[in-house]
């Protein structure tokens, strides 16, 4: 199979992006409940179920967004954030920046698994099934998986950027002086327009891509990450 149809790419993207953003969210919960705060497991957050995690813009009409915009090359968005209540915690400023630190975290381990499907268990797929089994199976399979490592350091790469709200802004806050540390979490209210700022001005992407494209070359290699980046690319 050389070509993937409209309906075959959705099919494709779709479960490593859901997986991708949803285990983000839990892991963020998860670890608050294992520091004491149970805001996430109460409000029903702590499952795989995709329902209580959709968000309108950032699970639905920013990836449409950009997978319309990009003719099938480009999809990013997210969950809805889970509840975190910080007074729960023994030591508010740290453990939010652990439980933080969970979201990047648990995406860098679902690239690492996608890394080494691509890299051992397909090669020794293609070399025990035969053929006619394997070849149409090939194309989408290798794609799923390259699209669950791009997708999964592409949000931890994001996330971790010391901007509020982002996870990052979190780590930066625990490890700053106290002084500045209040001076930053001012920002707070004007992270998300320094984000879309960003954006706008393409600096967020000089800033990010370089980044996400070394981790991928480290984990895929060169020929998966060439091959992955080309298929989409070309649309």
């Amino acid at each position: 199979m050389s070509e993937l149809n409209t309906i075959q790419k959705i099919v494709v993207i779709a479960p490593p992006f859901i997986l991708s953003v949803i285990l983000h969210e839990v892991a963020h919960g998860w670890i608050a409940e294992k520091l004491g705060d149970p805001t996430a497991r109460n409000a029903g957050r702590l499952t795989l179920n995709p329902i209580p995690h959709i968000d309108l813009y950032w699970t639905i009409i920013l990836p449409v967004l950009l997978y319309v915009s990009t003719g099938g090359r480009f999809v990013l968005g997210g969950a809805k954030p889970v509840p975190i209540n910080p007074y729960n915690f023994k030591n508010p400023r740290r453990d939010m920046a652990l439980s933080s630190l969970a979201g990047p975290s648990a995406n860098l381990v679902i690239a690492i698994s996608c890394a080494i499907i691509l890299r051992v268990l397909l090669p020794i797929m293609d070399s025990i099934l035969p053929q006619n089994i394997w070849e149409p199976m090939s194309l989408p399979v290798t794609l799923m998986f390259g699209y669950g490592a791009f997708i999964s350091i592409a949000l931890a790469v994001f996330n971790i950027l010391p901007i509020p709200p982002l996870d990052g802004s979190r780590i930066a806050y625990w490890l700053l002086p106290d002084k500045i540390a209040a001076v930053y979490y001012r920002l707070e209210s004007f992270g998300i327009f320094i984000v879309f700022a960003l954006f706008a001005f393409g600096l967020l992407g000089a800033i990010i891509w370089p980044i996400i494209i070394y981790i991928l070359y480290f984990l895929l290699g060169n020929d998966i990450l060439t091959f992955i980046i080309g298929y989409f690319l070309k649309g």
